[in-house]
């Protein structure tokens, strides 16, 4: 059983990758080998339109033909077991290379059918964990419950099922003291970190066992 974590943060100790670990701690208590990838060290850029993974008879059908730091990537997702995606929000919307990285990944399996079909070789869990500045009652006034909802739901027609995990009102920097962002008060910020967080934490952890759960 393998587990894979893809962090789409730049920062590899941080929220998301935080979370992202628990959830790969998770999946190890069920005795899952896993593999953490940040993707900031890898060199690729996102989906050029070639439409080579959509030719008829094409040898890439179905495939990413563009050979570059993903490549291998690609590989080992398609020998996992389960995956597990995390993104900080920025600007309303997961990180560039996260979205980049998506395009990559889903496209040459979404099959032009009707209606759409995946051409991933089998099926797998997997699960997006964010991670965002804003609070809870501030999701549907800034759209997001629609947008994650959306990217869950095309998660699960491609490799069978999805699940969301959400981190609120997380801490931003490490000294507040430091940055000019006076809408935030530092002292409450510091408190959802030691009381809330830890909790997030555990439901990460929860989300990763049972990505291994399902496969079991």
């Amino acid at each position: 059983m393998k587990v894979i974590a893809i962090n789409g943060s730049p920062r590899k100790e941080w929220n998301t990758a935080t979370l992202l670990k628990k959830a790969l701690e998770g999946a190890a208590s069920r005795g899952a080998e896993t593999e953490f990838i940040h993707l900031w060290d890898l060199y690729y850029k996102g989906c050029t339109s070639c439409f080579a993974c959509k030719e008829k008879n094409g040898k890439s059908y179905g495939r990413c033909v563009v050979n570059d730091d993903l490549k291998a990537v690609f590989k080992r997702i398609e020998e996992a077991d389960a995956l597990v995606l995390g993104s900080p929000v920025y600007l309303g919307n997961i990180s560039g290379v996260m979205q980049s990285f998506l395009e990559r990944l889903v496209f040459p399996y979404l099959a032009y059918t009707d209606p759409p079909a995946t051409l991933f070789p089998k099926k797998i869990p997997t699960g997006f964990i964010y991670a965002m500045g804003i609070t809870p009652d501030q999701v549907d006034e800034f759209g997001y419950t629609q947008r994650f909802g959306a990217r869950e739901g095309l998660l699960a027609r491609i490799f069978g099922f999805s699940e969301t995990l959400t981190s609120f009102d997380t801490y931003q920097f490490k000294d507040y003291s430091k940055i000019v962002a006076p809408r935030f008060d530092p002292v409450a910020k510091l408190k959802r970190r030691r009381e809330i967080f830890p909790k997030d934490c555990q439901k990460a952890f929860e989300l990763g066992a049972k990505l291994v759960d399902r496969e079991q």
